[in-house]
This record gives structure tokens, C-alpha cells and sequence, in this order.
């Protein structure tokens, strides 16, 4: 049976229960198809990684992967990204297909590339050969700037977030990333069924637009990965609507980054660098 359905968001019947009623209820369901990522060097396809995700922003999903990934270090590095133009596929096959040709300096680093095939729209570094793998990746350690933004602003960016992810508000399936600038007004936009597949498709939009966002607002826990990510694309303030883990609290302090968590309600809490966001202690 086909169902009505756009990029993001697939209208199905469903029955919704109550605690006294059972009634036949139409549902709008986030869609989740495989996304393949073809890298090369323009002639050739040299690696191939699938993941999950929500269609959409695919190409910015990449762009965003190959950055957090350190295969890509600046937009020098990328020669294009682009649909894929393989006519051995079915034209809906083709749709799910993206292809990153690599500028020469950034092909070396593809032999670094160490973790499985196959990745989901939930996972960060799952499949990597060791975490010293992942951990040993050299950052840039971004310089302290006092204050970046208001701490208002800063409580208020996961609700303007929410706002902003239209998907969301009708399927209730899908994770949110944003991009502010030094204001704290929201640059661009990114919903997917994982959230990293967000991150990277909001960095990957800053990387090739190209701008250089002041916060990375993310609609979920802060993850050691989603510091990761904005560190390689030196964002120096990190804000999520839940709790963070010791790893990304460990990174976001060595890396030079503003952590900060729990913002919702009108609060949160800065566990890292907060001079950023509440200006320089006594």
C-alpha cells in the first residue's frame, strides 16, 4: 500500500488508544530511508559508507559527515557534493545516493576512515575500530572570546529550536540542530531521525554556505560525538535540552568549547568554558 508522503514525513492510519476510547486516528510518521555516501576523488569511488536517515538536506548531510569525520578540514577540501548521476541504478535508487568528490590533499585521509560500512541515523562513532581511535583526533583548541552570547538567549535557544522544526510538529519523530550566529538568532535549521545525521546536516550547510556559526543548539543529551563534530568545525558554544556525558564534558574542555546543557524551562547549566555566556568570573 502506498502512503502520501513527503521528504520528511509519511501520512499513515493508525489507531490511537485512550484510556476509554479506540478510534481509527490519521498519523503523520517520520520517514527513515538509507543514505549512500560515495567518496572519491572525482573518477573513482574510493569508499562507500550507508546510513539512516530522514531524506532531506542530503547533501549537506554529507558535506557535514565528511567534516566531522576529519576527512574534509575547510571547504578547500571538497571539490563537490552532489546527487548521484550512476544510471546502473534505478532513478529512485539514485535518490538515495550522494556522491563527495575529495580535492588531492584530502584523499590521504580516507585511509583513516576505520569504522564499518554501515552506520545509523543514531550513531556517532559506533563501528570506529577503537576509541583511541576516535579520541586521538586532533582538534584545534578555539581561542576564549568574552561574552559570546546573553545567558537569556542561551536559555531560550532549544524552545526557539523546537519552534523552528516543522517536521517535528507534526510527526513528534524527528531531532533538531540549529545554527546561531553571535546574536543567538537561529541561521539554519536541520531535522533528521538520528541526531547526529542533524548535526551534520546543519554543519554541513554552514561548511558550504559558507558561515561560521557561534552556536550549535541541538534538540537532544550532548554526546562526546556531537562535540566532536563542533569542534572540527570550530563552533565554539554547544547548547542541548538534556543532560551531558563525562566524555563530551572532557572534550568540550580540552577543545576550548562553552558546554551547556539542560537549557529549557529558563534555565541551564554551563559546564565548560561559561565565561562565553556569562562573562568573566569575579
Amino acid at each position: 500500500m502506498s502512503y502520501p508522503q513527503t521528504m520528511s514525513a509519511s501520512h499513515r492510519r493508525a489507531r490511537g488508544l485512550r484510556l476509554d476510547t479506540l478510534a481509527a486516528v490519521n498519523d503523520d510518521i517520520a520517514v527513515e530511508e538509507p543514505l549512500e555516501m560515495r567518496l572519491g576523488d572525482g573518477r573513482r569511488t574510493l569508499r562507500s559508507v550507508v546510513t539512516m536517515r530522514t531524506p532531506g538536506a542530503d547533501l549537506e548531510l554529507a558535506a557535514g559527515w565528511v567534516l566531522g569525520e576529519g576527512i574534509v578540514r575547510c571547504v578547500d577540501d571538497l571539490v563537490s557534493v552532489r546527487a548521484c548521476t550512476d544510471r546502473s541504478l534505478l532513478p529512485q535508487a539514485r535518490g538515495n545516493v550522494v556522491t563527495v568528490d575529495l580535492a588531492e590533499q584530502a584523499l590521504p585521509r580516507l585511509a583513516g576512515l576505520s569504522r564499518a560500512t554501515d552506520i545509523t541515523g543514531a550513531c556517532g562513532v559506533c563501528g570506529a575500530d577503537s576509541l583511541a581511535a576516535v579520541m586521538g583526533r586532533q582538534l584545534e583548541v578555539l581561542a576564549p572570546a568574552v561574552p559570546l552570547l546573553d545567558p537569556g538567549v542561551v536559555m531560550a535557544l532549544t524552545d526557539h529550536l523546537q519552534e523552528a522544526q516543522r517536521v517535528f510538529a507534526r510527526t513528534g519523530g524527528l531531532h533538531g540542530a540549529g545554527v546561531t550566529d553571535a546574536t543567538g538568532t537561529l541561521m539554519a535549521v536541520r531535522e533528521d531521525i538520528g541526531r547526529h545525521n542533524a548535526v551534520d546536516k546543519v554543519l554541513g550547510w554552514a561548511l558550504m554556505a559558507p558561515a561560521q556559526p557561534t552556536a550549535l543548539v541541538v534538540s537532544s543529551r550532548a554526546s562526546f560525538e556531537i562535540v566532536q563534530k563542533a569542534a572540527a568545525s570550530r563552533v565554539p558554544v554547544v547548547v542541548t535540552v538534556s543532560a551531558p556525558s563525562s566524555l563530551a564534558i572532557d572534550l568540550a574542555e580540552s577543545a576550548g568549547i562553552t558546554l551547556v546543557a539542560f537549557a529549557r524551562s529558563g534555565r541551564a547549566t554551563a559546564y565548560t568554558h561559561p565565561a562565553r555566556v556569562t562573562g568573566p568570573a569575579d
